[in-house]
Parts: C-alpha cells; sequence; structure tokens
C-alpha cells in the first residue's frame, strides 16, 4: 500500500475501517459473526466492547436490527448463536435511505420529481 493509503486509513473513518480499529481488531477482537451483508461482528476478552467491520459502506442503518440489539448489549447471545424469532408481519430490514433519490418525499415536497402545487396557504399581498 502506498503511504498515502496508510495516511487516510488513519484518520478517515468514513472510508472503511481506520489503522487504529485494524490494529485493535487483528490484537484484541475476537469474531463473534458475521451477517447477511458481510458485515463481521466482534468483541474484545472480556466482552466489555464490540463492534462492527463494515463490508463496503459504512452507515449505521447497514447493521440488522438483530446485530444491533447484541452491539448494544441488549442481549448478551449473538444472532448466529440465538437467531432472533420473526413474526410473519415484519418487514424486512431496510437502510437508511435520506439523502438519495430513493429518499420518502412527503406530497407536496420541493423535492418531489413533479412537485404538486401548494394549497394549504395563501401568499400575503401588501395592501
Amino acid at each position: 500500500m502506498a503511504v498515502g493509503t496508510y495516511i487516510k486509513r488513519l484518520f478517515t473513518w468514513w472510508d472503511g475501517q481506520t489503522l487504529n480499529t485494524q490494529f485493535m481488531t487483528w490484537r484484541k477482537g475476537e469474531r463473534v459473526g458475521e451477517d447477511a451483508q458481510g458485515n463481521i461482528y466482534y468483541r474484545n476478552a472480556d466482552d466489555s466492547k464490540r463492534w462492527v467491520i463494515y463490508n463496503g459502506e459504512i452507515e449505521g442503518s447497514r447493521v440488522s436490527p438483530d446485530w444491533h440489539g447484541w452491539l448494544h448489549h441488549t442481549w448478551a447471545e449473538t444472532p448466529s448463536d440465538r437467531p432472533l424469532v420473526h413474526k410473519a408481519w415484519e418487514k424486512e430490514h431496510l437502510p437508511n435511505l435520506t439523502g438519495t433519490d430513493r429518499a420518502y418525499a412527503p406530497k407536496g415536497s420541493i423535492l418531489r420529481a413533479e412537485p404538486l402545487p401548494r394549497t394549504d396557504y395563501e401568499a400575503w399581498t401588501p395592501e
């Protein structure tokens, strides 16, 4: 790897794991599982710290609710060891679409491809 790549990894967390995270994972991390997106989950020896190394884009909403609960110590067992029971009515996990073309824009929003005219107010005009 080029020197610039190491410097970039030292300071930029949004482009992948930093050198510090990679070193901590190598030195103290115990791999506990992987989700359907290829994200890999780790913990340290006394289970006081838990973290994820993303496969691709680093976006918090890419962590499924199952693994989110484990990461935040809501339950002790990983979803690999004790899968959660899902109800038939539950929807599939979706990533956060804010800032993308597929983000929700309510009726009348200027962010829609073809916004509707506003009818909820009348513009004031001086007399």
